[in-house]
């Protein structure tokens, strides 16, 4: 008679699968409350304890580590010497092994939460089964996922068994289950730096960032809800990788605004964002802030997209729209372009993902998340002359816009709207002149705002700001030579203020 083990902690489908389990003349072995819950849906279930002749101690710490157990589900087949080894010592084969682990990640997400209640919830006996079990795949399935279940009765029922296939796939996520479970405890238990993460594969991309480069898709284990991986694809073919990244760009640039907010973005830099009262006002400024760029880009908006935007945004190749919501006629406007993916997120949830990883050459660079903000009290003039409430305004809306440009940045912008951007310069002079240069192309030759990613190492910018119309600078300070640009402002006439914070972005 075959036998089976069952220990969970999830008790979803379980009840299914038993029943296609006793169906093939399978015994079942259980322990505590998974026994429980079998023999109360009426299977019959041999306790481990009865099993074994070894009584469960240390208040279930010590259940199924035990060599009648193991012994059944580690001996090879196909090898005689381990058949017999297992007749000596009256050890029957195991053939399956189901098992979930004890729900640590859950545990320690709960608010006051000991460490010794923490411990407790890891499990032991558990993944030692797992491990056992996927390891002698050959002839063992190992189950841990719920969801697995229905692919299991389905061979069951026209095989009578699993495939061999299938018991490679299972014991393939068993291990790297087991791996995120002890990542998770160690990173818990942690005081070191150490790095303990992982990341389970979604999908294999058509290429990288150019044809010839292979490109796969990963995810961590956080659960973020302000991520693409929690975005519904409404319409549209696959993400490529370069969609990813600009899309997952953009959603960091459009949080930093609760106002009605639009982000056009290309090559991981803003070619727009504008702010109004409505939504359709504020992607009217984004595209005009560059209608060239935006051509072949992404657009976010943090407001429903309304008919009406969505027949203006038809006017334009994009390649991804990402929305809170889309009216239904506005969906139906969009979908008339079949390559045009449209996402659909909810722009007020707050994400969870605290560390950025950059990998280099042989290893890895974290950081903690760029989340810094400064509001208009943490602001320092530093000229004689000082900004109005509305001037204070203009300059942190471009100041939020330069956190995300790629340094060296400098951005221009007036009445919510970036008006000149210049990006990932290795000289702030050639930035602020690809800035200035290009609001002057398109017009604007007064009242502008200009924001610096870092402070300025000489009075050079803002010389040459105020030959273009330049009123107000904010910008981080520290510099040995801010008297210089100071004393500059005073002269021409323009307000500067001082953050005290810098936002490169390499």
């Amino acid at each position: 008679m075959k036998k089976v083990l069952i220990s969970v902690s999830d008790k979803q489908n379980l009840e299914p699968l038993a029943k296609a389990l006793v169906a093939q003349d399978y015994e079942i072995l259980s322990t505590g409350g998974t026994k429980t819950f079998l023999e109360s849906h009426g299977f019959k279930v041999t306790a481990v304890s009865d099993y074994t002749k070894f009584p469960e101690l240390l208040e279930g710490r010590l259940k199924t580590l035990h060599p009648k157990i193991h012994g059944g589900i580690l001996a090879n087949r196909e090898k005689s010497s381990h058949m017999d080894a297992l007749k000596k010592e009256d050890i029957s084969p195991i053939d399956m092994v189901v098992v979930n682990l004890y729900p640590f990640e859950a545990t320690i997400k709960k608010e006051n939460i000991t460490q010794q209640e923490a411990i407790e919830q890891i499990d032991i006996g558990g993944p030692t089964l797992l491990r056992s079990a996927a390891k002698n795949m050959a002839s063992l399935t190992a189950l841990c996922d719920p969801s697995d279940y229905k692919l299991v009765i389905e061979e069951l029922k026209h095989h009578g068994e699993t495939t061999l296939s299938t018991r490679v796939s299972l014991a393939q996520k068993v291990f790297h289950h087991t791996a995120h479970y002890d990542q998770m405890i160690a990173s818990y238990l942690s005081q070191d730096k150490s790095l303990q993460k992982t990341w389970s594969h979604q999908e294999t991309l058509r290429y990288g960032e150019n044809p010839h480069q292979e490109a796969y898709l990963y995810k961590d284990n956080t659960d973020d809800p302000y991520s693409l991986f929690a975005a519904d694809i409404l319409h549209g073919k696959k993400l490529s990788y370069n969609n990813i990244q600009d899309a997952n760009a953009a959603l960091n640039i459009i949080a930093e605004f609760s106002e009605p907010c639009a982000v056009a973005l290309k090559h991981m830099n803003p070619c727009g964002i504008g702010v109004d009262e409505t939504i359709e006002k504020a992607y009217q400024k984004a595209y005009n802030s560059d209608s060239t760029s935006i051509f072949g880009g992404i657009v976010a908006l943090n407001r429903k997209v309304t008919p009406d935007l969505a027949t203006t945004l038809n006017e334009t190749f994009l390649e991804i729209i990402i929305a809170p919501s889309f009216d239904e006629e506005a969906l139906s406007i969009l979908k008339q372009k079949k390559n045009l993916r449209l996402l659909q997120l909810d722009m007020q949830a707050i994400s969870n993902t605290h560390q950025k990883i950059t990998t280099i050459n042989g290893g890895a660079l974290v950081q903690s998340m760029d989340r810094k903000t400064v509001e208009a009290s943490d602001l320092q003039c530093v000229t004689t002359k000082n900004p109005g409430d509305k001037l204070l305004k203009e300059l942190l809306f471009a100041w939020r816009a330069v956190k995300h440009v790629k340094s060296n940045a400098i951005v221009l912008s007036k009445e919510h709207q970036t008006i000149g951007i210049g990006a990932g310069q290795m000289n702030r002079v050639g930035a602020a002149k690809l800035a200035l240069e290009w609001a002057k192309a398109q017009g604007h030759t007064n009242d502008i705002v200009l924001a610096s990613d870092a402070f300025f190492p000489f009075d050079d910018i803002v010389k040459l700001a105020h030959q273009y119309g330049v009123k107000a600078i904010i910008q981080p300070g520290g510099s040995k030579r801010d008297k210089d640009s100071i004393d500059a402002c005073n002269k021409l006439g323009i307000v500067m203020v001082f953050t005290g914070t810098r936002h490169f972005s390499h």
